[in-house]
């Protein structure tokens, strides 16, 4: 069977649950078709691919081509979060799989039954003209409108899925869903030797950073604070002589080593499964909060300390796990900015949060008390018994697990033979 995948590009989190799941589809032709952030995290990782295709050099008609063409002539189309290529497939009459970690988290303010009203006449004539018609809808609308015209909704586990997937059932239509447990890389964990020595004291993953306002040369005030931090990490922290601070904007000649005082950080992005490898021997961790890499975090029996939110996302996702353990020892802006809100939109709420960075970053006062609360959340963090920690592991696990991904899958690509 031959399969075409892709997935949004917000950051690294969407990218890595699509290898996850590619990585399950073994013994299929799998290509990748896409650009962005997802286009580099499938060349970092192409051992999970049997082609890859990247679109992002391409005028938008040429790139158009090359999906269509990709997409008309396969068996099975799977995306995670990428809306547009959920069009794509419906357009060319292909069965398509919807992934989404985030399902919970799209607002939609059209009412759903107008927005199954406007899926059930979505033209199929062409793909300029099924674009056309959703015209209007905000990015997270069309993310539930693909789930309502993709053949499969494949939606991971988290508060408040349940009930959203209960509202688009009740709806007068074929929408299909699988509640899923994590999506990631099984088969990647299950090789990790975890009594490995450990190459590092303290891992700080800050996952791919860029998504549809953030990059790593615009709006990148949390790139920045976390530059003037680093060697106040260092000096604070005498424990850590070795940190690894691994993501997206330490890629190529953006690597870096911060030193001080005879300890060092060393900045990188490694492929998916050397990262994973990390995750299960370093014994302090450091994670934005982004579900995919808490996933993995918890599989390999790791309860690391979230950090401050760079997106939106990151403050529903540490609203929503408020009452566990990781939830209630996270790093927060809040700390700093107790009577600040962050905007609940998508895009304000982001855009907020880049600017709470830079008065951080720029504000010696705040700076400071930047400085100090989170050297109280780390130490409250490192103080945590064994115990503790398999105790959050477990909160987590119980409130967050659904059926196996590889069962879904396997269920999915059945149907499509």
């Amino acid at each position: 069977m031959r399969i075409v995948m892709g997935a949004q590009n917000c950051g690294f989190g969407p990218a890595s649950e699509l290898v996850a799941v590619s990585r399950l589809l073994h013994g299929h032709e799998r290509v990748f078709v896409g650009d962005g952030v997802a286009a580099v995290f499938a060349l970092r990782n192409p051992d999970a691919f049997d082609a890859v295709s990247t679109t992002g050099a391409m005028p938008r008609d040429a790139a158009d081509k090359v999906a269509d063409d990709l997409v008309g002539g396969c068996d099975l189309v799977v995306s995670v979060m990428d809306a547009d290529l959920v069009v794509r497939a419906v357009v060319a009459g292909r069965p398509v799989a919807l992934v989404d970690s985030l399902f919970s988290f799209w607002q939609v303010r059209e009412p759903l039954d107008r927005l199954h009203e406007r899926c059930a006449r979505l033209p199929r004539s062409s793909l300029p003209a099924a674009r056309r018609h959703l015209d209007g809808l905000s990015p997270h609308e069309r993310i539930v409108a693909a789930h309502l015209l993709a053949t499969h909704s494949v939606v991971q586990n988290f508060p408040g899925v349940p009930e959203r997937l209960a509202e688009l059932a009740a709806l007068d239509g074929g929408f299909t869903s699988h509640l899923a447990g994590p999506v990631i890389d099984t088969e990647g964990l299950r090789g990790v030797d975890r009594d490995a020595a450990p190459a590092h004291d303290l891992l700080v993953n800050i996952g791919g950073f860029r998504n549809f306002l953030l990059d790593f040369d615009a709006h990148n005030d949390y790139l920045l604070l976390l530059r003037r931090w680093l060697p106040d990490l260092l000096r604070d922290w005498p424990r850590f002589p070795r940190v690894l601070v691994c993501g997206g904007p330490f890629g190529g000649h953006r690597q870096r080593t911060v030193t001080v005082a005879g300890r060092r950080a060393d900045c990188r992005l490694l492929p998916q499964r050397h990262l994973l490898r990390a995750v299960a021997t370093t014994p302090y961790q450091l994670l934005a909060p982004g579900l995919t890499a808490l996933h993995e975090a918890l599989a390999l029996e790791r309860l690391p300390l979230a950090t401050h939110e760079q997106h939106a996302a990151h403050v529903f996702t540490l609203d929503r796990l408020a009452g566990t353990l990781l939830g209630r020892g996270a790093g927060r802006f809040a700390d700093v900015l107790p009577d600040h809100a962050v905007p609940e939109d998508d895009l304000a709420g982001t855009a907020e949060l880049v600017r709470i960075a830079a008065r951080v970053r720029e504000d010696d006062t705040l700076y400071a008390r930047f400085r100090r609360t989170f050297n109280e959340r780390i130490e409250e963090y490192v103080a945590l018994s064994p115990v503790r920690r398999r105790h959050g592991v477990a909160e987590l696990r119980a409130l967050l697990g659904g059926d196996p991904v590889h069962e879904v899958l396997a269920g999915i690509v059945g149907a499509a033979r």
